[in-house]
């Protein structure tokens, strides 16, 4: 008996030593997931940043918590920490120069989610890239061309390229360029133009359609006509308008100049 009893006295710190970890293992699971939460909920509250972000630094707060409830963990053991945080710390070296590339996207996507330079279903070019933004993560962005081809942009390579944002501004300015023979009117031609921009709703009036003469030609007098739409109608306008001016010039005799080919047959 007095041996069982000197036995469980020695096991009794162990004992006490494990019920403290275990206290402290299941207190810091319930307060990093609260935390975590906190910071996932006041960043998704903010209109201005992407839930993505939120989710990842959620994880990434939960993560560091465990970490260090890991290390108090190992003090009640009488562990000493600090050599496996220089473990953990040449761990993490090696694997972030491991992962350079991975990291570089990483880090440029935390950047295109908070700044937001492009959004899903806007149509972008990215480094000579053109598309309609598809997705946006932490690693890649995915665009569809407008042939519904699939394209994915690390986002590395997009943070440090040029970004043409098509669908920024609610509003585009569409330039046409019309050529008109010679021996026709050019304000008969401009009262055309402007009369088939007017009949068109989608067309805006402030600014109003604008139409002059931009160049002349070798065989054609140019005329360029400049209207603002709706950043959805754009090219849509353009086409309505490219048909419907071509279709009133035949209509009023109005010609535009093609090349044309001359054949010349020697006799004999």
């Amino acid at each position: 008996m007095e041996q069982m009893m000197q036995e469980a006295g020695a096991y009794w710190p162990l004992m006490v030593s494990g019920a403290k970890a275990l206290v402290v293992l299941i207190l810091g699971w319930i307060a990093t997931g609260w935390i975590s939460s906190v910071v996932r909920r006041r960043i998704n509250n903010t209109p201005q940043i992407d839930p993505t972000l939120g989710n990842f630094a959620a994880s990434a707060v939960r993560w560091v918590l465990l970490l260090v409830v890991l290390v108090a963990i190992l003090n009640i053991f009488g562990i000493e920490a600090t050599s496996l945080v220089a473990m953990l710390g040449a761990a993490t070296l090696a694997i972030g120069l491991a992962l350079q590339g991975t990291l570089s996207d990483l880090a440029a996507g935390v950047m295109l989610i908070l700044f937001r330079p492009y959004k899903i279903g806007q149509f972008v070019d990215i480094g000579g890239t053109s598309g309609t933004v598809k997705d946006l993560n932490l690693f890649v962005t995915e665009l569809a061309t407008p042939d519904n081809v699939q394209i994915i942009v690390p986002n590395g390579k997009a943070w440090g390229a040029i970004i043409t944002n098509f669908s920024h501004h609610p509003t585009r300015r569409a330039d046409l360029v019309f050529g008109i023979d010679y021996g026709d009117s050019a304000e008969a031609a401009k009262a055309i133009i402007l009369e088939q921009a007017n009949a068109d709703a989608r067309v805006l009036q402030d600014p109003a359609p604008w139409v002059r003469v931009t160049n002349l030609g070798d065989s054609s007098v140019d005329l360029t006509a400049r209207l603002w739409c709706k950043a959805e109608d754009y090219w849509e306008l353009k086409f309505a308008l490219m048909q419907g001016v071509k279709e009133a010039f035949d209509a009023k005799g109005i010609s535009i100049p093609y090349p044309h080919t001359v054949e010349v047959k020697k006799e004999g």
